[in-house]
């Protein structure tokens, strides 16, 4: 039995089949996590969806930005970007099913493999938070978009303000705190307050902030850390961090890691399987990745 962890599919299901195909994939024998941004941008996102809800308890997913916008959208809390090729889903006869599986997904997981804390978001997260938190805070957003508050929250969702987390934030701003770092997050101060502007590699840092896993004093340090989100920061495989949105949508790679259950210096032992992707986007002054 195997755990794969998967980054951003982004509605490239053709990619996403060969990449199982490559790592050996065993539904009935291996379990999946898809770390987020599930749809949207590629050709084929209702695809996508339609594979992993076959694949039953076979496939866990995350919910990334991208999943959070089209289920606002359904709810005409938010008009679609030029962009989104989310019609697919939009339109379908099974646009029921799809949306109501999305809903039901998590915002974060918390495992164990070979003894360690395995960590898994969309984003990241501030250095604030333990593990623990992260997945407290994560539920209190899933049981909001499972029940019958979901329609208003999704109206709220939008917006950059709280920029720093507060243990004391209440509703609307608390869980739009909690999905902006969760699902947005790449570049905070050290007291977490967060920029969303900056868009590229680690090295572009703006003065006061650090590549959110980079701050020393995270409380999930200690913690294996698998995200997506950040596709010009790319593969990342630095010890117990692993970055796996390496730009499928943007003609890169589809990456899975293949977790073992031994470990090695500094994290868990890993395989890093990948496809590569035709381009299905191209980089606008609006759409960047």
């Amino acid at each position: 039995m195997a755990l794969y962890l998967i980054g951003d599919v982004q509605g490239c299901d053709e990619a996403l089949g060969r990449l199982l195909d490559e790592a050996g994939f065993s539904a009935g024998r291996d379990t999946l996590v898809l770390l987020g941004d599930l749809v949207n941008r590629g050709p084929a996102s209702a695809a996508v969806v339609r594979r992993l809800m076959k694949l039953g308890s076979a496939a866990r997913c995350l919910l990334g930005n991208h999943d959070l916008h089209l289920l606002a959208i359904a709810q005409g809390a938010q008009r679609p970007h030029r962009s989104d090729t989310l019609s697919c889903i939009l339109d379908a006869p099974d646009r029921a099913q799809m949306l109501g599986w999305l809903r039901n997904q998590s915002l974060a997981l918390l495992d164990s493999v070979a003894g360690q804390e395995l960590l898994m978001v969309h984003a990241g997260v501030v250095p604030s938070w333990s593990a623990q938190q992260c997945i407290g805070f994560a539920h209190e957003v899933e049981q909001v978009l499972r029940g019958p508050q979901a329609d208003a929250f999704l109206g709220q969702m939008y917006g950059n303000e709280p920029q720093r987390w507060d243990d004391r934030l209440q509703g609307p701003q608390r869980l739009r705190a909690i999905v902006n770092i969760l699902t947005r997050i790449r570049f905070c101060a050290e007291d977490g307050t967060l920029e969303f502007a900056t868009k590229k590699a680690a090295a572009a840092a703006p003065a006061g902030f650090l590549p959110w896993f980079d701050w020393p004093q995270r409380r999930t340090a200690n913690t294996t850390v698998a995200f997506g989100h950040w596709s010009t920061l790319g593969w990342l495989g630095r010890g117990n961090l692993l970055s796996l949105d390496t730009g499928c949508v943007w003609g890169g790679c589809l990456s899975a890691v293949r977790l073992a259950a031994g470990v090695v210096a500094g994290g868990l032992d890993r395989e890093l399987v990948q496809v590569r992707c035709p381009q299905a986007l191209h980089p606008t002054g609006r759409d960047t990745p």
